[in-house]
């Protein structure tokens, strides 16, 4: 990729990281919608880890706009009386293993579909039906993150693993399922928010030194692309922390109909 197609993907990556539409779908989505020319040995090969070099920009600007919180995670290991911060520290840990585990299990899987982008407009379609069935479907709760019970938080944490299909949003998922857990708009953001760190560190890990081997070049264009996610995902988490702290009812609902549009348009043009 270029440098210009690289700015353009990471923009698209720091926004839809964070908003509920699902960024390996766009990720998938943006080279057939530009009309991109990218080689077969690139899309199979190198496609991922540039992808992950995006992601773990986002990871980045999320540990810096919850660095608080996560100094407090570390500071309770020490304190006895940070309850509180303790309790959603391990609630982290516990949501962490379902995506882990399955990533690593349906790794070679998942790697198939990756580039498939008629698949990945049908699950953005399923994407906004969760989305909306899901808010719809919830009481409105009022729940605090570390109320949670460990099962809730586990539950939470598998259905983030929907994420691993290019279509189905990783925030989107979790939060949804924070909702029917009893948790606030606001609080299901934040806990899902909080959940993304240690996945995408940990996707980074496995991924990023498969780009020592791609074409030249591609290792400079992934790390500014790197920059530019964050920096765009920094602004997009503030954003929605606002959204869902304003909207406690129906905040889902825009970005419903935003992948049932997006995906309808993609299958109508992929025929």
């Amino acid at each position: 990729m270029d440098l210009l197609q690289t700015l353009i993907i990471s923009v698209i990556q720091g926004i839809t990281e964070l908003f509920p539409i699902s960024s390996v779908a766009h990720a998938v989505l943006t080279p057939f919608a530009f009309g991109w020319d990218l080689s077969p040995e690139f899309l199979k090969e190198h496609f991922l880890p540039f992808v992950v070099m995006l992601h773990l920009g986002t990871a980045v600007a999320l540990l810096g706009f919850f660095w608080r919180d996560w100094l407090d995670f570390v500071l309770s290991l020490f304190d006895g009386r940070a309850v509180a911060a303790r309790r959603t520290l391990f609630l982290l840990i516990v949501g962490t293993i379902p995506a882990a585990i399955i990533g690593l299990v349906f790794e070679k899987l998942l790697k198939g579909i990756f580039s498939n982008v008629t698949s990945a407009a049908f699950f953005l379609i399923l994407n906004g039906v969760l989305l909306y069935a899901g808010e719809k479907l919830q009481k409105r709760g009022a729940k605090r993150v570390e109320e949670l019970s460990y099962v809730q938080a586990l539950l939470i944490g598998l259905a983030q693993s929907l994420a691993l299909i290019p279509g189905f949003s990783r925030s989107g998922a979790s939060m949804v399922a924070g909702f029917w857990a009893g948790l606030s708009h606001e609080a299901s953001a934040r806990f899902s928010f909080l959940l993304a760190a240690p996945i995408i560190l940990g996707a980074s890990i496995l991924e990023l030194p498969k780009l020592a081997h791609a074409p030249a070049g591609t290792m400079g264009n992934a790390a500014i692309g790197g920059v530019v996610s964050g920096i765009v995902a920094f602004f997009s988490v503030w954003a929605l922390m606002v959204w869902f702290r304003k909207h406690e009812v129906n905040a889902m609902r825009p970005f419903a109909i935003y992948c049932w549009i997006v995906g309808a348009l993609v299958l109508a043009l992929a025929r």
